[in-house]
Protein backbone atom coordinates (compact mmCIF):
# COMPACT_ATOMS: atom_id res chain seq x y z
CA UNK A 1 0.00 0.00 0.00
CA UNK A 2 1.71 3.17 -1.11
CA UNK A 3 1.52 6.65 0.36
CA UNK A 4 -0.44 7.69 -2.73
CA UNK A 5 -3.27 5.20 -2.13
CA UNK A 6 -6.76 6.61 -1.65
CA UNK A 7 -7.07 5.88 2.08
CA UNK A 8 -5.78 9.41 2.87
CA UNK A 9 -3.90 8.17 5.90
CA UNK A 10 -1.55 10.31 7.96
CA UNK A 11 2.16 9.67 7.60
CA UNK A 12 2.26 7.49 10.72
CA UNK A 13 0.69 6.53 14.02
CA UNK A 14 0.38 9.08 16.79
CA UNK A 15 2.25 6.84 19.23
CA UNK A 16 0.27 8.44 22.08
CA UNK A 17 -2.94 8.03 23.99
CA UNK A 18 -5.08 11.20 24.06
CA UNK A 19 -5.60 13.15 27.29
CA UNK A 20 -9.06 11.62 27.62
CA UNK A 21 -7.97 8.08 26.80
CA UNK A 22 -7.87 5.53 24.00
CA UNK A 23 -10.18 3.15 22.15
CA UNK A 24 -8.73 -0.38 22.05
CA UNK A 25 -9.87 -2.01 18.81
CA UNK A 26 -9.17 -5.46 17.45
CA UNK A 27 -8.64 -6.90 14.02
CA UNK A 28 -11.00 -9.71 15.06
CA UNK A 29 -12.54 -11.32 18.11
CA UNK A 30 -10.26 -13.10 20.58
CA UNK A 31 -7.11 -11.19 19.64
CA UNK A 32 -6.40 -9.91 23.16
CA UNK A 33 -8.23 -6.58 23.46
CA UNK A 34 -9.27 -7.30 27.05
CA UNK A 35 -5.72 -8.03 28.20
CA UNK A 36 -4.46 -4.82 26.61
CA UNK A 37 -7.39 -2.85 28.05
CA UNK A 38 -6.75 -4.21 31.54
CA UNK A 39 -3.02 -3.61 31.31
CA UNK A 40 -3.41 -0.03 30.10
CA UNK A 41 -6.03 0.77 32.72
CA UNK A 42 -3.93 -0.69 35.51
CA UNK A 43 -0.78 1.02 34.27
CA UNK A 44 -2.51 4.40 34.17
CA UNK A 45 -3.97 3.89 37.63
CA UNK A 46 -0.53 3.03 39.00
CA UNK A 47 0.72 6.40 37.75
CA UNK A 48 -2.02 8.15 39.73
CA UNK A 49 -4.46 8.66 36.85
CA UNK A 50 -7.96 7.45 37.77
CA UNK A 51 -8.46 5.58 34.51
CA UNK A 52 -11.69 3.70 33.84
CA UNK A 53 -12.15 0.88 31.33
CA UNK A 54 -15.42 0.92 29.39
CA UNK A 55 -17.02 -2.08 27.71
CA UNK A 56 -19.89 -0.71 25.59
CA UNK A 57 -21.58 -4.09 25.24
CA UNK A 58 -20.62 -7.54 26.54
CA UNK A 59 -21.99 -10.57 24.77
CA UNK A 60 -21.58 -14.18 25.88
CA UNK A 61 -22.26 -13.11 29.47
CA UNK A 62 -21.63 -15.12 31.54
CA UNK A 63 -19.01 -16.59 31.36
CA UNK A 64 -17.44 -13.77 29.35
CA UNK A 65 -17.12 -10.61 31.43
CA UNK A 66 -14.36 -8.32 30.22
CA UNK A 67 -15.12 -5.57 32.74
CA UNK A 68 -14.80 -8.06 35.60
CA UNK A 69 -11.38 -9.10 34.29
CA UNK A 70 -10.23 -5.46 34.27
CA UNK A 71 -11.54 -5.04 37.82
CA UNK A 72 -9.60 -8.10 38.96
CA UNK A 73 -6.38 -6.88 37.36
CA UNK A 74 -6.76 -3.39 38.86
CA UNK A 75 -8.00 -4.67 42.21
CA UNK A 76 -11.07 -2.43 42.37
CA UNK A 77 -14.59 -2.29 40.99
CA UNK A 78 -14.04 1.40 40.22
CA UNK A 79 -11.70 0.47 37.37
CA UNK A 80 -14.31 -0.70 34.87
CA UNK A 81 -17.88 -0.28 33.71
CA UNK A 82 -19.98 -2.33 31.29
CA UNK A 83 -22.97 -0.57 29.72
CA UNK A 84 -24.87 -3.61 28.43
CA UNK A 85 -24.63 -7.37 28.97
CA UNK A 86 -26.21 -9.97 26.69
CA UNK A 87 -26.14 -13.75 26.99
CA UNK A 88 -25.80 -14.99 23.39
CA UNK A 89 -22.13 -15.08 22.27
CA UNK A 90 -22.88 -13.15 19.08
CA UNK A 91 -22.46 -9.68 17.62
CA UNK A 92 -24.42 -7.26 19.84
CA UNK A 93 -27.15 -6.45 17.31
CA UNK A 94 -27.67 -10.17 16.66
CA UNK A 95 -27.39 -11.10 20.35
CA UNK A 96 -30.13 -8.63 21.27
CA UNK A 97 -32.49 -10.27 18.77
CA UNK A 98 -31.62 -13.77 19.98
CA UNK A 99 -31.74 -13.04 23.72
CA UNK A 100 -34.36 -14.95 25.75
CA UNK A 101 -35.71 -11.77 27.31
CA UNK A 102 -36.93 -8.78 25.33
CA UNK A 103 -33.82 -6.65 24.87
CA UNK A 104 -33.80 -3.27 23.18
CA UNK A 105 -30.29 -2.24 22.17
CA UNK A 106 -29.92 1.38 21.18
CA UNK A 107 -26.86 2.73 19.39
CA UNK A 108 -27.58 6.21 20.72
CA UNK A 109 -27.69 5.03 24.34
CA UNK A 110 -24.44 3.08 23.92
CA UNK A 111 -22.70 6.02 22.25
CA UNK A 112 -23.92 8.51 24.84
CA UNK A 113 -23.08 6.15 27.70
CA UNK A 114 -19.50 5.79 26.51
CA UNK A 115 -19.22 9.55 25.96
CA UNK A 116 -20.46 10.20 29.50
CA UNK A 117 -17.82 7.91 31.02
CA UNK A 118 -15.08 9.47 28.88
CA UNK A 119 -16.18 12.98 29.89
CA UNK A 120 -16.42 12.06 33.57
CA UNK A 121 -13.09 10.27 33.98
CA UNK A 122 -9.47 11.35 34.02
CA UNK A 123 -8.77 8.82 31.28
CA UNK A 124 -10.97 6.19 29.66
CA UNK A 125 -9.84 2.97 28.01
CA UNK A 126 -12.73 1.90 25.80
CA UNK A 127 -12.69 -1.71 24.61
CA UNK A 128 -14.28 -2.60 21.29
CA UNK A 129 -16.40 -5.64 20.50
CA UNK A 130 -14.79 -8.02 18.01
CA UNK A 131 -13.55 -6.24 14.89
CA UNK A 132 -14.59 -2.87 13.46
CA UNK A 133 -17.35 -4.14 11.17
CA UNK A 134 -19.23 -6.00 13.90
CA UNK A 135 -22.92 -4.94 13.95
CA UNK A 136 -23.58 -2.97 17.13
CA UNK A 137 -27.15 -1.61 17.10
CA UNK A 138 -29.59 0.23 14.83
CA UNK A 139 -27.59 -0.81 11.75
CA UNK A 140 -24.48 0.89 13.14
CA UNK A 141 -21.17 -0.88 13.60
CA UNK A 142 -18.29 -0.76 16.06
CA UNK A 143 -16.36 1.53 13.73
CA UNK A 144 -19.18 4.07 13.94
CA UNK A 145 -18.83 4.10 17.72
CA UNK A 146 -15.05 4.53 17.53
CA UNK A 147 -15.45 7.48 15.17
CA UNK A 148 -18.25 9.09 17.20
CA UNK A 149 -16.43 8.80 20.54
CA UNK A 150 -13.41 10.50 18.99
CA UNK A 151 -10.56 8.87 20.91
CA UNK A 152 -7.43 7.65 19.14
CA UNK A 153 -7.37 3.91 18.48
CA UNK A 154 -4.83 1.34 19.63
CA UNK A 155 -5.06 -1.69 17.35
CA UNK A 156 -4.61 -5.18 18.82
CA UNK A 157 -3.79 -7.89 16.28
CA UNK A 158 -2.63 -11.48 16.08
CA UNK A 159 1.07 -12.02 15.53
CA UNK A 160 1.15 -14.78 12.94
CA UNK A 161 0.20 -15.55 9.37
CA UNK A 162 -2.76 -13.53 8.05
CA UNK A 163 -2.33 -10.51 10.29
CA UNK A 164 -0.89 -8.26 7.57
CA UNK A 165 -4.16 -8.09 5.67
CA UNK A 166 -6.39 -7.76 8.73
CA UNK A 167 -4.20 -5.12 10.39
CA UNK A 168 -3.73 -2.98 7.29
CA UNK A 169 -7.46 -3.03 6.50
CA UNK A 170 -8.32 -2.13 10.09
CA UNK A 171 -5.97 0.86 10.09
CA UNK A 172 -7.21 1.96 6.68
CA UNK A 173 -10.84 1.83 7.87
CA UNK A 174 -10.02 3.84 11.00
CA UNK A 175 -8.23 6.55 9.06
CA UNK A 176 -10.98 6.81 6.48
CA UNK A 177 -13.35 7.42 9.41
CA UNK A 178 -11.12 10.20 10.73
CA UNK A 179 -9.73 8.19 13.66
CA UNK A 180 -6.06 8.64 14.55
CA UNK A 181 -4.10 5.46 15.28
CA UNK A 182 -1.75 5.21 18.26
CA UNK A 183 -0.02 2.05 17.04
CA UNK A 184 -0.36 -1.72 16.83
CA UNK A 185 0.09 -4.36 19.53
CA UNK A 186 0.94 -7.78 18.08
CA UNK A 187 -0.39 -9.98 20.84
CA UNK A 188 1.09 -13.31 21.96
CA UNK A 189 4.20 -12.74 19.88
CA UNK A 190 6.72 -15.58 20.14
CA UNK A 191 8.71 -15.19 16.92
CA UNK A 192 8.60 -18.91 16.19
CA UNK A 193 7.70 -18.60 12.49
CA UNK A 194 9.08 -16.58 9.60
CA UNK A 195 5.73 -14.79 9.31
CA UNK A 196 5.78 -13.72 12.96
CA UNK A 197 9.35 -12.46 12.77
CA UNK A 198 8.68 -10.49 9.59
CA UNK A 199 5.30 -9.03 10.52
CA UNK A 200 6.34 -6.13 12.80
CA UNK A 201 8.59 -4.52 10.18
CA UNK A 202 6.17 -5.21 7.35
CA UNK A 203 3.22 -3.69 9.23
CA UNK A 204 5.26 -0.61 10.07
CA UNK A 205 6.19 -0.23 6.41
CA UNK A 206 2.62 -0.79 5.19
CA UNK A 207 0.90 1.52 7.66
CA UNK A 208 3.46 3.95 9.03
CA UNK A 209 2.44 2.92 12.55
CA UNK A 210 4.62 1.89 15.44
CA UNK A 211 4.29 -1.83 16.14
CA UNK A 212 4.87 -3.39 19.55
CA UNK A 213 5.19 -7.20 19.75
CA UNK A 214 3.90 -8.48 23.09
CA UNK A 215 4.69 -12.03 24.25
CA UNK A 216 2.05 -14.23 25.92
CA UNK A 217 1.14 -12.95 29.39
CA UNK A 218 0.34 -15.01 32.48
CA UNK A 219 -3.24 -13.86 33.05
CA UNK A 220 -3.46 -15.63 36.41
CA UNK A 221 -1.45 -12.79 37.94
CA UNK A 222 -2.78 -9.22 37.90
CA UNK A 223 0.74 -7.85 38.24
CA UNK A 224 1.92 -9.76 35.18
CA UNK A 225 -0.80 -8.20 33.00
CA UNK A 226 0.21 -4.65 33.90
CA UNK A 227 3.92 -5.44 33.88
CA UNK A 228 3.57 -7.17 30.50
CA UNK A 229 2.29 -4.01 28.85
CA UNK A 230 4.75 -1.82 30.69
CA UNK A 231 7.62 -4.00 29.48
CA UNK A 232 6.63 -3.94 25.81
CA UNK A 233 4.96 -0.55 25.23
CA UNK A 234 6.86 2.72 25.69
CA UNK A 235 5.68 5.00 28.50
CA UNK A 236 5.44 7.79 25.93
CA UNK A 237 2.24 6.10 24.75
CA UNK A 238 0.56 7.18 28.00
CA UNK A 239 2.30 10.51 28.54
CA UNK A 240 -0.53 12.89 27.55
CA UNK A 241 -2.93 11.09 29.90
CA UNK A 242 -0.36 11.11 32.71
CA UNK A 243 0.49 14.81 32.23
CA UNK A 244 -3.06 16.17 32.02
Amino acid sequence: MSETSNDSRPAGGTGRVAEDGVFVVGTDTGVGKTVVTAGLTGWLRETGTEAVAVKPCQTGYPPDDDAAFVESVCGTADAAVCLQRLSPPLAPEVAAREADDDVTLSYESIRDGVADVVAGSEAAVVEGIGGLRVPLADDREVIDLVADVGLPALVVARSGLGTLNHTALTIQALRRSGVSVVGVVLNEYEGETTAERANPDVIERMTGCSVWPMPPIDMESSDSVIDGLRAHLPQSVLQPAIDQ
